[in-house]
């Protein structure tokens, strides 16, 4: 398994997420082959790392 340093990361949340601060998924561009996601409420919490053929099929799938 690879370890990611994400210390630095710009975190993109949704653009359906609310102005309010509300409480949603949140995600790293450009990781070649892989979408790194974590939960907004807990910014220090671990992150998911997530195959991006996988995370493309999920989006699909909500739309």
């Amino acid at each position: 398994m690879r370890d990611y340093d994400l210390s630095n990361a710009r975190w993109r949340k949704s653009s359906y997420s609310d102005g309010d601060g509300g409480n949603c998924v949140e995600v790293l561009d450009d990781f070649p082959g892989v979408v790194p996601v974590r939960d907004s409420k807990n910014p220090s919490g671990p992150a998911l790392i997530v195959p991006a053929s996988a995370w493309t099929a999920f989006v699909a799938g909500l739309k």
